[in-house]
């Protein structure tokens, strides 16, 4: 993984005639988290959209060195083929390739037969987990990643990110649930409300 790094200087964001936040403005390094709390409609995954660079802000900028991961409620795989067509697909297109020990932890290698439409919510959670960071970027954007899995997966989920900060990665969370990795900092997105 390259050296990771993600700096938003003066943002704002807009939806519509609606003001959502401004001034915001963070520097992260590899090895630092940041929560983003907020109630609903205040912009966190607006928020993580801007800084994925799929979303102009209003204002501000950002800057990112080293690639970055986006995972939100959708689910980057084909929902009409079996989970391991799937990634292979994937496979194909990023050249990353998945290997059998990256399945196992997810509790995702018994269900390569299983299109994907029939997986539960927190299979398909853990599924885009792996698929999104195929690549090893160095920044993972997680919107809400904690909804759909069962207490055992969410820790596991938790594990997995403190590990990756651990490595040298940025994790940018927006979660209303409490978040439990170490150093962990909050941005309460009201605190930039217009």
């Amino acid at each position: 993984m390259e050296p990771a790094r993600i700096t938003a200087t003066d943002l704002a964001c807009r939806r519509g005639d609606r003001l959502l936040f401004r001034g915001l403005s963070f520097d992260l390094n590899g090895g630092e988290a940041l929560q983003i709390v907020g109630p609903n409609g205040t912009g966190k995954s607006s928020l993580l959209r801007i800084l994925a660079g799929l979303l102009q802000p209003f204002a501000g900028k950002v800057e990112r060195n080293g690639e970055v991961a986006l995972l939100d409620e959708r689910l980057p795989l084909d929902s009409d083929l079996p989970l391991g067509q799937a990634f292979a697909f994937w496979n194909r297109i990023d050249g990353a390739g998945y290997r059998a020990e990256e399945l196992r932890p997810l509790g995702l290698e018994r269900l390569a037969d299983v299109p994907v439409r029939y997986l539960s919510t927190g299979q398909r959670k853990r599924a885009a987990v792996l698929q999104s960071n195929a690549r090893r970027a160095g920044v993972w954007l997680l919107d809400e990643p904690l909804n759909g899995l069962d207490v055992e997966a969410a820790a596991q989920f938790q594990a997995r990110v403190g590990g990756y900060i651990a490595d040298g990665g940025i994790a940018v969370i927006a979660s209303h649930q409490p978040f439990d990795v170490q150093g962990l900092t909050k941005l309460h997105l009201g605190d930039y409300a217009p």
